[in-house]
């Protein structure tokens, strides 16, 4: 298994498809394959890792997303439109310091993709910091 700490698990109708398509449209990587039901992939940067699973569709309205920081944000939005993905939400550059875009994969998932683009403090735009460890700021 690769060394993240939490790993998604997303179901495809056809892994080796979604797997090909992940890889060209958003930057991953295949790390292993296990027959064609599923794939362990690693993400854009190598810092994170999914799991490309056999399985049904999402849900319409599926209640999850999945969200990957990236660096080149804005390239990396026109190799995802340019390989179909169907955009909910155009990159835009939040007040957290955050720029994001969100998209749908042709098999209903949901990503959204963030890179960091400034270091703004919490508290200046209402948020509330309680540290790496989850321990509350002193």
């Amino acid at each position: 298994m690769p060394e993240s700490a939490v790993i998604p698990v997303l179901l495809y109708t056809s892994v080796p498809n979604a797997s090909a398509w992940l890889c060209r449209a958003f930057g991953f990587t295949e790390r292993l394959r296990i027959g064609s039901h599923r794939c362990q992939l690693n993400s854009p940067g190598g810092f994170g890792a999914l799991v490309v699973a056999q399985g049904g569709s999402p849900a319409v309205n599926a209640s999850n997303s999945v969200m990957v920081r990236i660096r080149g944000i804005d390239d990396h939005f026109r190799t995802a439109c340019a390989n179909g993905a169907k955009v909910i939400q155009s990159p835009e550059t939040h007040m957290y310091g955050e720029r994001q875009y969100t998209v749908a994969d042709p098999y209903g998932h949901v990503w959204t993709f963030s890179e960091s683009v400034q270091d703004v403090d919490p508290e200046s735009w209402g948020g509330e910091y309680f540290g790496a460890n989850g321990n509350t700021a002193a």
